[in-house]
């Protein structure tokens, strides 16, 4: 009995130990954690080691410090040379392997460019810019080339673009063989090419979109003009160290500067397109429409094949409606024993591109049709229906609608606000063939009477779009007008007229805009400012002539600046064209918001080179931002009270002054002051860091 006790003691003494345990477990508080893990991958190890000689293996690894993830490694790991077939790539816990699928070349400095592609498998912190280089042979290549692309119309850093290498120096190794080191650039626009062997190369940017690392005349491209040749240098440089006692020591460092550094390549797209007919419709009766794929300087030769008219050309009883490009026609047929006919065949001769990449006369049968409700049979079977109404309503003594005669329709494109500098806008709802000048009416209002003013001239600014007409006028500020047609004053090219047309309006005041005068430092030759919306698009443009670019009217807003170096002075910004061999013209952003308010003229003080390329344009209209890391907030540009407060002295050395009358506006005669400023100057290449 007493061992049975014991034993039951024993086990009683053991319940209770295990449940303080577990009590003293279920009570500990819970853990707070250190700080959010920020690091990217730290590289620890690989196979062939990095710069490893006659490496024959094609399987590499790589080990880091923590487990990782490769995120879509078929776009983002670039190996050189380029591979005909692409790399098998996966990760597994701290491991990446690639294997290699196209045969070792030997003798060749072989790098596998990792670009941001590698991430800590927790937080997602990446790892950019990391490669791994290896040789086949007894030397490994270790010159390097670096730099930055942009886009050349707007400096948006051009995130993920490829860049390459040719050491084949013809002009058509870019368009026939691949590129033979290859990059890509990180989200700042940035790209390191290396392993490269001494020579000379020519560098290019490019948008691969059918990866076959060469360049097809709709991607987007980059070129540098020069030939490039990569050099490194053992250069000394010495720091300054404070130790714990708070002495300074001078510490000598030698290291190897590899140059160039400071590339900068501007993408551009040659806008081509292959030529050919997209489509051809026949919306209306009397429209027959061509689409083109691509802009022209000629019009097709549409020949009528059908109809009394059969073998006439078309331009011959039609009226043609053009955008400017010539790729969008329509042709406004008027003879109506050719336009109510259902089906018209139609001979077009056009230019087309051919298998050799050639434009060429080509030609084609076309048939435009009406369909469904649009045919004659259906017309004319609503028009019986009307007739025969009409006919019971006229036996049984009812009143008779007459028959309405179409009236041409004509409006004014805006409101009733109209800006001083602008002229007055119409458009028609067909294409018009005369305008009665004496059927045109303008007058202003004086207090409560309206007075007739000189009649103006209505024209049509561009001959091909007959439906778009323009009233030039000297507006007198803060007045009201009232603009009349007479009926029958416009006619078109099927004989209707117009009804009555009244248009009143109101011209802004002086006092409702702006005027901004930019000083300009830095640029040769011809230049063009363009005042650019919040949303980076331009909203006004000004030549700078004497070193200055004026705005005049400028409406209150928020506005920012870029400036282009128009170097053939056409007035519109020039692209790229690598077919032939032609730069894009440079373009410089104001750094900083422009704040505009009513009745202030505002100077600003612009050296176009004082700030580097990659830090020109303000983050706030910047589309192209790196993204955040883990815990961190996106970028934003800081303005401070002083930018904002246009009453002050402004941003920069911009000095707005309130205009006290109308009579101080700037207009075509007067020039706001210039104040005097120091002038600042960069590098005409960017800054890297």
């Amino acid at each position: 009995m007493k061992r049975q006790a014991s034993i039951l003691w024993m086990r009683s003494l053991l319940v209770v130990v295990v449940a303080i345990a577990l009590s003293a477990c279920a009570s500990m508080g819970r853990p707070e954690g250190g700080p959010r893990d920020t690091e990217p991958p730290v590289f620890v190890s690989s196979n062939p080691s990095p710069g490893e000689l006659n490496v024959t293996r094609k399987r590499i690894r790589v080990t880091f410090n923590e487990n990782v993830n490769v995120a879509d490694a078929m776009n983002k790991i670039l190996v050189s040379p380029v591979q005909k077939e692409a790399p098998t790539i996966s990760s597994s816990g701290r491991n990446i392997d690639v294997e290699l699928r196209d045969s070792l070349i030997p003798d060749v400095t072989y790098t596998i460019d990792f670009t941001d592609a590698i991430a800590d498998l927790n937080e997602g912190n990446p790892l950019d810019g990391f490669a791994l280089d290896f040789s086949t042979g007894s030397t490994l290549d270790s010159l390097c080339i670096s730099g930055m692309v942009f886009e050349a119309a707007t400096l948006e850093p051009a995130q993920g673009m490829i860049v390459g290498v040719y050491s084949n120096l013809s002009d058509t190794a870019i368009t026939t063989l691949p590129m033979e080191r290859i990059t890509k650039t990180n989200q700042l626009g940035q790209f390191t090419l290396r392993n490269l062997k001494p020579g000379q190369y020519h560098i290019f940017a490019l948008n691969d979109k059918n990866r076959d690392n060469k360049w097809d005349r709709t991607e987007d491209v980059a070129f540098y003009p020069e030939e490039i040749t990569p050099m490194a240098e053992t250069v000394t440089t010495r720091d300054t160290l404070k130790s714990s006692s708070g002495g300074d020591s001078i510490v000598v460092r030698t290291h190897t500067k590899f140059s160039p550094n400071d590339v900068l390549l501007t993408w551009f797209n040659e806008e081509y397109k292959s030529q050919y007919m997209v489509k051809n419709d026949r919306r209306e009766r009397n429209i027959i429409s061509i689409e083109m794929g691509a802009p022209s300087d000629t019009f097709p030769v549409l020949r009528l094949l059908n109809s009394p008219r059969a073998g006439q050309l078309i331009e011959e009883f039609s009226v043609v409606n053009s955008s400017a490009t010539r790729d969008t026609i329509d042709y406004w047929l008027t003879d109506s024993m050719v336009y109510n006919i259902d089906s018209l065949i139609v001979e077009a001769r056009y230019l087309r591109t051919d298998t050799l990449d050639q434009l060429s006369w080509t030609t084609d049968t076309l048939q435009f049709n009406l369909r469904g409700s649009k045919t004659r049979a259906a017309e004319l079977k609503r028009q019986k229906e009307a007739d025969e109404k009409r006919r019971k309503a006229i036996e049984k003594g009812d009143s008779v609608p007459p028959v309405q005669t179409p009236l041409l329709a004509i409006r004014v494109e805006g409101g009733s606000t109209q800006d001083i500098p602008n002229p007055l806008l119409l458009s028609a709802a067909k294409p018009v063939a005369r305008i009665n000048p004496d059927a045109v009416h303008l007058q202003i209002k004086d207090d409560t009477l309206w007075v007739d003013l000189e009649p103006p001239v209505i024209y049509f600014p561009d001959s091909l779009k007959p439906m778009k007409m323009r009233m030039d006028y000297t507006w007198e500020p803060g007045g009201k007008y009232n603009l009349t047609i007479d009926s029958l004053g416009v006619t078109d090219i099927y004989g209707e007229h117009n009804g009555p047309f009244k248009h009143e309006f109101t011209v802004r005041k002086v006092e409702d805009y702006s005027n901004i005068l930019f000083h300009i430092t830095g640029l040769q030759g011809s230049g063009v400012v363009q005042l650019l919306s919040t949303a980076d698009n331009p909203v006004m443009q000004a030549k700078v002539e004497d070193g200055t670019a004026v705005f005049r009217y400028v409406l209150p807003g928020k506005y920012f600046a870029r400036l282009f170096a128009d170097r053939d002075s056409s007035g519109i910004y020039t692209p790229g064209s690598l077919t032939l061999n032609r730069m894009p013209e440079d373009v410089y952003y104001f750094p900083k918001r422009i704040n505009l308010k009513k009745n202030w003229d505002l100077e600003q003080q612009w050296n176009i080179n004082e700030q580097p390329v990659d830090l020109q344009k303000p983050a706030e209209i910047k589309k192209n931002k790196p993204k955040p890391k883990p815990g961190e907030l996106p970028e934003q540009q800081q303005y401070s009270d002083e930018d904002e407060d246009m009453f002050g002295n402004g941003f920069g050395n911009g000095a707005p002054s309130r205009r006290g009358n109308r009579n101080t506006r700037l207009d075509g005669n007067q020039q706001l002051q210039p104040s005097a400023t120091g002038s600042l100057s960069r590098p005409m290449r960017p800054r890297f860091y």
